[in-house]
């Protein structure tokens, strides 16, 4: 009996062997790790590559803009003014393309362009200085001239209470446990409609708590692109993903609440 364990042990120490030298006699790529982007060192044409990806990744962008109905084209023509890059340097008298976009990411209640409605959020909510001074570049590349330099993106590195921001990159809570007020300092009425004020580009917020359960309106608001309403398909990505961790979780609780008495 002891013969015949030997010979397995034998022949599984073999295959070890075999398969160890097999592995070995790959040849082995070693492997890359990306490297941390710094903004604050880079060139232009950097800064336009980085903020392509935000502007079509995390800044939500494409969300509104590209469609022209709630909010302008700014990668192509827009009422024959050509794409952003090539008319952001006539938008406001006095102001220069680099200030004015970054007056329209920042504080974009100073100035709508006519015919849109005020939907815009403040940027800094989600984007960190950098990340917002890179997507400056990538829109004044289109059918403009750069002139986003690493030094604005040091100039724009203050802390984030100080930029009003929150946490870099994050979002800043809600400071009121008011639900009208947080609807409204969250950019919520630019699409959602309730009584005689808001915009049509999400579901009305009137009668709202008869069409859906406190735990759907939980839901909508913690995981926005987790259920669509019928018929808003089209606006999917618009609001953002981290809306909820703008809220306390007794904020949350107060404005699903309120949603849900809105019969």
């Amino acid at each position: 009996m002891w013969i015949k364990n030997l010979k397995v042990l034998a022949v599984g120490a073999f295959v070890l062997a075999f398969y160890t030298w097999i592995a070995h006699a790959i040849p082995q790529l070693p492997s890359e790790v990306p490297e941390a982007l710094d903004l604050n060192a880079a060139t232009p044409e950097v800064l336009v590559a980085a903020g392509e990806k935000i502007y079509n990744g995390a800044g939500g962008c494409t969300a509104c803009h590209g469609l022209g109905t709630r909010a302008p084209n700014l990668l192509t023509d827009e009422k024959g003014q050509g794409p952003i890059g090539a008319r952001c340097g006539t938008r406001e008298p006095g102001k220069d393309c680099k200030t004015y976009l970054h007056e329209a990411l920042t504080e974009p209640s100073e100035y709508v362009v006519k015919g849109y409605g005020p939907i815009m959020p403040d940027i800094r909510r989600t984007l960190d200085p950098g990340q917002i001074w890179a997507v400056i570049a990538f829109l004044e590349s289109q059918g403009g001239e750069v002139t986003v330099t690493s030094e604005d993106v040091k100039a724009g590195g203050e802390s984030a209470e100080e930029s009003g921001g929150g946490e870099a990159g994050g979002a800043e809570l809600s400071a009121t446990d008011d639900p009208k007020a947080i609807l409204n300092e969250k950019g919520c009425m630019g699409c959602h409609k309730l009584g005689d004020e808001g915009g049509a580009v999400g579901p009305a917020f009137d009668g709202i708590g008869s069409r859906a359960t406190k735990d759907y309106i939980r839901e909508s608001i913690i995981d926005p692109n987790a259920k669509i309403a019928q018929g808003f398909e089209q606006f999917k990505g618009m609001m953002p993903p981290n809306f909820g961790e703008q809220l306390s979780a007794t904020q949350l609780e107060i404005l699903v609440n309120f949603l849900a008495s809105q019969k």
